[in-house]
């Protein structure tokens, strides 16, 4: 079917009875399932992620950091042996609409103070307005923003550091020397003030309520670390397991700390109560988790064991969506192909909102941007119709839904069973011509998108023959007219029936003879009414209809022409010689 067509002389001669033509918002471009009727495969307003980009400009990506002032993506990296000729490591800024790379930091001075190339492996916090600091091995503090030709820093002393994160002040990071944490001078890498744990691994800071959680996992619990005194103030157990630690990281609304075990993420309250366990697919192991205070979600990237001989190994991640306060995914689970640990863990970083995640891949030396999509949601749907075959019909409806929906209408030629794509009616609003062929056919919109399709309601539009004196729709189906009935006596004629509708030509009813000529009954005319009288003296007064102001004029003249035509045949029998007998 296509949009269309003017209605043909043939279709006039058509039997009056109405026709009701069903519209309906329509879909997709190919026939639809036989159950029919609006709807959509995913509810309204589903949210999901796709991936709509992948960046190779930054080297081996460690780890990720988007400004929250500058909005520029962060990356740390190593250098990729693939490219032997060139060395990517260091302290590369992009551009995170499309990765183009605005600059690289790569030096960075040695234990000495000497410059050399450097590679950085954890981003730890952002500098005002622009920049951030970092960590580069085995001992190094640096700091850096976008177009410097170096990076400033100094080194730690002691122990390498293992891990690090931003401090409990802005001036200040933490770093972990094996199962010594320090609090250490961001300028000058001077060590504060330390403590000495019996082991530890990752940690997280609890900034706003003064709370250093340090995981360890060789032993199963995590320490509680009171940042005034710099002490640990309780220990909590740790599930059982075989042993392997991904993250730790603490929910800056809730205090809520979450760490990476295994193939789950174990989440506990800011007290060390346990809030609950989240699993992931197969062998996919949790190494890397961010939060957004905008949607209060945390986004969790699972990383495949790599490993083709454990059941369940797939070689892809996912990425999960969970609401923050109960643990719920919000989201399908979004496939990473290729993710896995072999060569390193993943990082992510999500932009304020959600409306973008990033995620590194250090095996494939890429970073895929993710965006948020959200199925339609059907805001208007087609009204009901009611239109005379001929007429110009224009059926509109919207939805709204990220990216912004397609729409696709459609029509069903069997009561909803299945639909057809209408050729061409790609537009919120669907004109064409309704015909009288049209009759119990079916519209509707689809709308569709990244995260799903949603369809409107049913609107009904009614058909009927056109008047081609007015030019408009009849007032109900067509009848023949009936006739008075003559009695020879003089008493008053019948009612005639009611008119033809929308179709030219009055009715005339009532009888001949008689003193007082009944009026015919309101016969309808393209809409009006009129019935002509037929009879003797007195003449009812029409009213009504197309040609109500004649009434008068045409029933004297159809009484006329009865009465001469009588006198005619008496005359005839008059002058008619008779047989002989």
């Amino acid at each position: 079917m296509t949009p269309r067509h003017p209605l043909t002389a043939g279709r006039a001669g058509v039997a009056s009875a109405a026709l009701a033509l069903v519209l309906a918002s329509a879909a997709t471009g190919s026939p639809v399932s036989a159950a029919g009727g609006e709807g959509a495969d995913v509810p309204q307003s589903t949210v999901a992620y796709r991936s709509v980009a992948q960046f190779t400009t930054a080297g081996k990506p460690r780890d990720l950091l988007l400004h929250p002032d500058s909005k520029k993506l962060y990356v740390g990296s190593d250098d990729q042996p693939e490219t032997a000729d060139v060395n990517e490591s260091g302290l590369h800024v992009l551009d995170p609409a499309d990765g183009k790379v605005r600059s690289t930091v790569g030096q960075a001075p040695g234990p000495t103070g000497t410059l050399g190339r450097r590679a950085v492996r954890q981003l730890l916090a952002p500098l005002p307005g622009d920049g951030a600091v970092f960590f580069y091995p085995l001992r190094g503090i640096g700091t850096a923003k976008d177009g410097d030709a170096a990076a400033a820093g100094a080194w730690v002393p002691g122990a390498a550091v293992t891990h690090a994160t931003a401090g409990l002040t802005p001036s200040t990071v933490l770093v972990a020397q094996g199962s010594v944490l320090s609090e250490v001078d961001v300028a000058t890498a001077a060590v504060r003030r330390s403590v000495t744990l019996e082991g530890g691994d990752g940690f997280a800071v609890d900034a706003a309520r003064g709370t250093v959680w340090f995981a360890d996992i060789a032993h199963r619990r995590m320490y509680r670390i009171d940042a005034a005194s710099f002490q640990v103030a309780a220990t909590v157990e740790l599930p059982a397991g075989e042993g392997f630690g991904g993250f730790t990281e603490v929910d800056p609304e809730t205090g809520a700390v979450w760490v990476g075990l295994d193939s789950s993420v174990v989440v506990h309250d800011a007290t060390g109560k346990r809030l609950g366990t989240l699993r992931g697919a197969g062998t996919d192991m949790p190494r890397a988790a961010a939060f957004d205070a905008t949607t209060h979600q945390a986004f969790v990237v699972w990383q495949d064991a790599g490993d083709s001989s454990q059941p369940g190994s797939d070689n892809d991640g996912t990425l999960t969506v969970h609401r923050a306060r109960d643990l719920q995914e919000v989201v399908k689970p979004v496939v990473l192909p290729g993710l896995h640990v072999q060569l390193g863990s993943a990082a992510v970083a999500v932009e304020p909102g959600g409306a973008s995640v990033f995620v590194s891949d250090p095996v494939a030396g890429r970073i895929t941007r993710l965006e948020r999509a959200t199925s339609p949601r059907v805001t208007r749907s087609p009204a009901d119709r009611s239109v005379a075959a001929g007429t110009e019909v224009s059926l509109t409806a919207e939805a709204e839904g990220v990216p912004r929906p397609t729409v696709v209408w459609q029509v069903s030629t069997d009561a909803g069973r299945t639909w057809q794509a209408v050729a061409g009616a790609t537009s919120a609003t669907y004109t064409f011509t309704a015909a009288l062929s049209d009759s119990g056919r079916r519209y509707r919109a689809e709308f569709g998108n990244d995260a799903g399709v949603g369809r409107t309601a049913a609107a009904t539009l009614t058909v009927t023959i056109p008047d081609p004196t007015t030019g408009g729709g009849g007032n109900g189906p067509a009848t023949t007219a009936g006739s008075g009935n003559t009695d020879g006596t003089g008493s008053s004629g019948s009612s005639g029936s009611t008119g033809s509708t929308g179709s030219a030509g009055s009715t005339t009813g009532g009888s001949a003879g008689g003193s007082d000529g009944a009026s015919g009954t309101p016969g309808s005319v393209g809409g009006g009414s009129a019935g002509a009288t037929v009879g003797g003296g007195n003449h009812a007064t029409p009213s009504g209809g197309a040609l109500a102001s004649t009434g008068a004029t045409v029933g004297t003249l159809a009484g006329s022409a009865v009465v001469l035509t009588a006198a005619g045949w008496v005359l005839l029998r008059r002058t008619r010689p008779r047989s002989a007998g």
